[in-house]
């Protein structure tokens, strides 16, 4: 019989005095990240039963305007590479990319 191997992933969120996050860190044992500090998460998770996605998107009271507009950008396109090796659909990905660069366009993230 094959043993289970179980992966855990672990968020810590420092709060202030009005609950707004101070502080992100995150550790990763199988993937080398212990405790590491982080600006801003974004989780997503499928509720197969009710059929919705369940998120949990926080951010540092510190994170910069300009680096939350970076992080929306390479979220994105994570997101359609996801999407893509998720369905093979490569119509709705390259139309998913194009939106990509249309965003950083408007937000003049590329130069």
């Amino acid at each position: 019989m094959a043993s289970n191997k179980t992966s855990k992933i672990e968020l810590n969120v420092e709060l202030d005095e009005n609950r707004v996050p101070e502080k992100l860190h995150w550790t990763a044992e199988d993937g080398g990240i212990t405790n590491e500090e982080a600006k801003a998460m974004m989780l997503a998770v499928w509720d197969a039963k009710a059929q919705e996605t369940l998120r949990i998107d926080l951010w540092t009271k510190d994170m910069p305007v300009d680096e939350m507009k970076v992080f929306f950008h390479q979220t994105l396109v994570a997101m359609s590479d996801t999407f893509y090796k998720a369905t093979q659909d490569e119509k709705m990905s390259a139309t998913m990319k194009d939106f990509c660069d249309y965003f950083a366009e408007k937000l003049e993230l590329k130069k």
